[in-house]
């Protein structure tokens, strides 16, 4: 699963970071009406919630195949819209499966309990919707746990276990991502548990697995700074870094994240000269697979720049403006001046020059990004609001409070214009005005 960007976080905003982290028994119904009670109601707007259970019966069942060619057919289907990013139309692949699955099994046959998991999987994964990957994943678990315990099969077994691989990783990450640490921590150990029997099963040949080792270690890692075990969840990096260089080498593109994501707990460890290393690791790849010129360099050198800023040593203010001119540079050749990836580092740079005493350098750097915004996104965009509101405090710094008054109160007109008088923008402005005209 494609972990979003990181962003080193302040000391002062680690709980923010932090935070970016009842299912009842399912009863038995009959086959044509499995539709209504896979397709969730929380997503409006989804086709799969429109279609009634009698056209979807008519599409699984058609006259011409049987249901086994039916199921095989979804299966290869569903590769095929993965591999085109077609998300939605895969999950309703994946929900046909299920259907198909019970109508050829029975509902308290593993082979159900694998395509409900695989549904589960696909929510989490292709949908981003951790509720429902957890109500489907929660259905499958006890029917696997006793097909595993009963199995005489040496193939059913490992299949099974491949699948509780699945079913508690998709618990785990589904967890994490609605904040419940150790909720998520409980079962990504249970994948992990898994995943070791798995590979005791097959003599150690678990490759190709839809979820990797890999992936269960670095999710466990993330439980653990959710949980605040900070050395705990560095130790899974570090595994999950020895094990990926073991693998592919020390210059592959999968180690980038896992460079950044490490650096972040070091920096939460207060242990800034580590981070630093990480990040120059990841950015030293991402220059000989991208080039320097790249969207993704220029985010791994914001990473480094952002890194040397929070050391806070006096040798490494050089690096900090090196690093966020390579940025900014990167940024503007490949996504534009106007682009928000650009704005954002130009705003991260401006506030690092005003906090060194660089103020009109600052002030200049913002003024500059002024024109491309109002091109862009029109004179009364949150774009521009936001803008004047940085102008304006660097005006405030530098000591020019009449400037610095009619900066924010451009801003505040555009605010009160988007958002009203009363929203939190508006408000946060205003007070800033009412403490600058005492």
């Amino acid at each position: 699963m494609r972990v979003s960007p990181i962003r080193i976080p302040t000391v002062s905003n680690d709980g923010d970071w932090d935070s970016c982290f009842q299912v009842s028994q399912q009863t038995k119904v009959p086959a044509h009406q499995e539709m209504d009670d896979l397709c969730p109601t929380e997503v409006s707007g989804e086709s799969e919630e429109d279609s009634t259970a009698k056209e979807e019966e008519e599409t699984v069942v058609g006259p011409m195949f049987l249901p086994k060619d039916k199921l095989a057919q979804s299966q290869k289907k569903i590769t095929v819209l993965i591999k085109e990013k077609m998300h939605t139309q895969a999950n309703k692949e994946l929900i046909r499966c299920v259907i198909l699955s019970r109508i050829i099994f029975g509902e308290e046959h593993w082979k159900c309990a694998q395509a409900l998991t695989n549904l589960a999987y696909g929510y989490l994964t292709l949908r981003g919707l951790p509720v429902q990957a957890k109500k489907h994943a929660e259905s499958a678990r006890s029917t696997l746990v006793t097909w595993k315990v009963n199995t005489t099969s040496n193939k059913e077994k490992n299949e099974i276990v491949e699948t509780l691989v699945m079913l508690y990783y998709t618990l785990g990450v589904a967890w994490l991502l609605q904040n419940h640490g150790r909720e998520a921590y409980f079962n990504l150990q249970k994948a992990d548990s898994s995943m070791k029997e798995l590979t005791e099963l097959t003599k150690g040949s678990i490759a190709g697995l839809q979820v990797s080792e890999k992936d269960v270690t670095v999710a466990l890692g993330r439980a653990s700074v959710a949980i605040r075990r900070l050395n705990l969840g560095l130790a899974y990096f570090e595994k999950a870094i020895g094990n990926v260089i073991a693998a592919k080498g020390e210059k592959t593109i999968d180690l980038i994240s896992l460079y950044e994501e490490t650096a972040q707990i070091e920096q939460l460890r207060r242990n800034h000269k580590q981070a630093i290393q990480y990040l120059q690791q990841a950015y030293s790849i991402c220059v000989s697979t991208f080039t320097e010129v790249s969207p993704r360099t220029a985010e791994a050198s914001a990473l480094l720049a952002k890194a040397y800023a929070m050391s806070r040593d006096v040798q490494h203010r050089d690096a900090v403006e090196l690093y966020f001119v390579k940025s900014i540079t990167a940024y503007q050749a490949t996504l534009g001046s106007e682009d928000s990836e650009t704005i954002t580092t130009i705003e991260e740079f401006s506030k690092w020059l005003v906090q060194n005493g660089e103020k009109q350098e600052a002030y200049k750097l913002l003024k500059a990004t002024l024109k491309s915004q109002v091109l862009s996104h029109g004179g009364c965009s949150p774009e521009v609001a936001q803008t004047f509101y940085n102008l304006g405090s660097v005006c405030f710094a530098k000591g020019e409070l009449k400037k610095a008054i009619q900066l924010l109160k451009k801003c505040l007109m555009i605010q009160v214009f988007l958002y009203g008088s009363e929203h939190s923008k508006s408000r946060e402005t205003k007070q800033f005005l009412t403490l600058l005209q005492r």
